[in-house]
């Protein structure tokens, strides 16, 4: 059993249409998308037919929340920039999408956490905005009552595993268009992957146990920090170029 996990794609489509370029040359047909789909100062239509057209599973992330609950004029400013850019089916397909989902009786997915799609499961911020692994055992409690072999998480835009003490995996993919980050909650703190390319992660099942490879993929990151830059957004400019915020 194989399949493919994107996440965080933001509004990005050529670093998407990468991705999904990436995904097919694997041979791998089935894809599941863990939200935020289109926040960002980017191509957030363009974003939205691609990922109508996969018609992949996908689950309802914090930023595709704020564009269907929030009044524009109330945005923040990458939410506002994709809702302008976005038609009424594209918001009624974001209307249509789950908080969580189950894949194949297999993978439980979600935005977040289990319970909230706004806070890391992986990673806690310190006090002083570093952003590290939590314990095992608060990892662990968000997982209570999640009774599948593999849990689908995204939100903080770092690619990594955890395997639970009873052999449960959780994987974070990455994020597929916006390498680099900041944000004010808990404190404030920086999420830089270090480089400007796509992430998402193959999922394969080997002896009866799910085995995670993170892949990262180039494309032409440099027209999209141009056109954040364009657009005012001199941060998502700096990261998307990069992979740091300068």
């Amino acid at each position: 059993m194989r399949f493919a996990v994107i996440a965080d794609v933001h509004g990005n489509h050529l670093a998407l249409e990468a991705v999904l370029a990436d995904i097919r040359a694997q041979g791998i047909e089935d894809i599941v998308n863990l939200g935020d789909c289109f926040s960002g100062p980017l191509t957030a239509g363009k974003t939205a037919d691609i990922l109508l057209a996969l018609d992949a599973l996908t689950v309802r992330g914090n930023h595709d929340r704020y564009l269907i609950e929030q009044a524009p004029e109330m945005m923040h400013a990458s939410d506002r920039v994709a809702h302008a850019d976005l038609s009424a089916h594209h918001l009624d397909w974001l209307r249509s999408l789950p908080f969580s989902a189950v894949y194949q009786g297999e993978a439980y997915l979600c935005h977040a956490t289990p319970d909230n799609d706004n806070v890391y499961w992986l990673e806690t911020v310190s006090s002083d905005g570093h952003i590290h692994l939590k314990p095992l055992e608060e990892i662990a409690t968000f997982a209570t009552g999640i009774d599948f072999p593999l849990i689908l998480c995204g939100h903080s835009h770092i690619p990594r595993a955890v395997r639970l003490s009873g052999g449960r995996l959780i994987v974070n993919p990455g994020s597929v268009g916006c390498p680099a980050y900041d944000d004010d909650l808990p404190y404030y703190h920086k999420v830089e992957a270090g480089h400007p390319f796509a992430s998402y992660a193959i999922m394969d099942k080997v002896d009866s146990v799910w085995v995670p490879t993170f892949r990262q993929v180039g494309y032409d990151h440099r027209a999209m920090a141009d056109l954040a830059a364009q657009n005012g957004r001199t941060d998502w400019a700096s990261g998307l170029a990069t992979g740091w915020l300068r």
